[in-house]
């Protein structure tokens, strides 16, 4: 919310300011959040008005947002950093033992909070499919499930339906993950799944941090979202909302993990901070030399 304040001052100042945009917000209806997205938007633009230039992850979700398309003349696509511990020793090993993930496979991965945007529903729906050709697959789900804030209904109205697949060994909630349990995390899965439904979500770390694991990813088509399967060939893409879609797409990948190959060390290297802060400083230079 101190967007507008620190560009506003940074303008006093006679310095260029920077803002990194991250995602829209798409609040789900209700009076309270239509209160909240009518503040967050004012903000937001008084922050792009008086920013020297807008940072966003990629083209593609600025083609599509709203509010970005405003500024089109003063953006530039930087990709977010992403990094992840090595796992300690035995610490993917151990992680397979405490759920099971060397002999329930294939291992189907969701790593996000439990919410109304990221589509959990459609994970669902696409199960069935999936399990007639692998009856031994799970579904483990890090990140929070219980009390998160909005999500009680949409978590309740899903309840039955995921509590079926507990029973039977077919889902496993997790919790949050520290960064030191997500590296042990990615390793046992064999495919990763981020069927988010609105542009709350703009590009999908996770979608990198198990790609850097060699794991492949399935995205909806969202703008942003599908950028790193498309970027780095490890995944598929998949119409927003299609259940349908996700279970041939997870038949698909899971039948051909081979295909789904990239140079884990470029990926690293390309996602690194000190590679994105490279970006920032060309950046940053370049708008000094403007200024000057």
């Amino acid at each position: 919310f101190d967007a507008p304040g620190v560009a506003f001052r940074a303008r006093l100042f006679g310095k260029p300011a920077v803002l990194t945009y991250h995602c829209d917000l798409d609040l789900p209806s209700g009076l309270f959040n239509r209160i909240v997205n009518a503040v967050v938007h004012f903000q937001n633009n008084m922050a792009g008005i008086l920013a020297n230039h807008i940072v966003t992850y990629t083209q593609d979700y600025a083609d599509h947002s709203p509010y970005l398309s405003r500024y089109a003349s003063k953006l530039t696509p930087i990709l977010p950093p992403v990094e992840l511990p090595t796992p300690s020793d035995g610490a993917v090993e151990a992680f397979a033992s405490a759920h099971e993930a060397a002999t329930r496979r294939p291992v189907i991965g969701m790593a996000t909070r439990f919410a109304s945007e990221k589509g959990v529903e459609i994970l669902l729906e696409a199960l069935p499919k999936v399990l007639e050709k692998y009856p031994n697959a799970q579904v483990l789900f890090a990140g929070q499930y219980q009390n998160v804030m909005g999500e009680q209904a949409y978590f309740a109205r899903l309840q039955s339906q995921i509590q079926k697949y507990e029973a039977s060994g077919h889902w496993k909630f997790l919790g949050n993950l520290d960064l030191e349990k997500m590296a042990a995390y990615y390793p046992n899965l064999d495919v990763l799944v981020v069927p988010s439904l609105n542009s709350t979500e703009a590009f999908g770390l996770v979608q990198i941090e198990a790609m850097m694991n060699g794991v492949p990813c399935i995205a909806s088509a969202l703008p942003g979202v599908r950028r790193p399967a498309q970027m780095h060939k490890m995944g598929e893409i998949v119409p927003i909302g299609d259940a349908s879609a996700l279970a041939d797409a997870l038949l698909k990948v899971l039948a051909n993990r081979a295909n789904y190959k990239c140079d884990t060390a470029e990926l690293a290297r390309t996602y690194d901070p000190d590679s994105v802060a490279v970006e920032y400083e060309k950046l940053f230079a370049k708008l000094m030399g403007k200024k000057a």
